[in-house]
């Protein structure tokens, strides 16, 4: 399966997105900073806390409504 969904450039500050790889939700969190050049972005992580800085070139990225999704799952 190939990633597939939001590029960069349709991303802003403050967008809350989800990232999945391969049917799996690897991150979720609040958009901190965009950088379309370099297709990078930067999230501020809804589980950890932490910022993390996120290629959709390996992910697929989708927009998701702030207070619509449950809290992600711990493994």
């Amino acid at each position: 399966m190939e990633a597939q969904g939001i590029r960069t450039a349709q991303l802003r500050i403050g967008d809350h997105i989800e990232a999945w790889h391969r049917g799996k939700l690897f991150h979720r969190g609040r958009v901190t900073d965009v950088v379309p050049a370099l297709e990078l972005f930067w999230i501020l992580d809804a589980r950890t806390g932490t910022r993390k800085l996120l290629d959709p070139e390996a992910l697929e990225i989708r927009h998701v409504e702030d207070n619509a999704t449950p809290p992600l799952a711990t493994a």
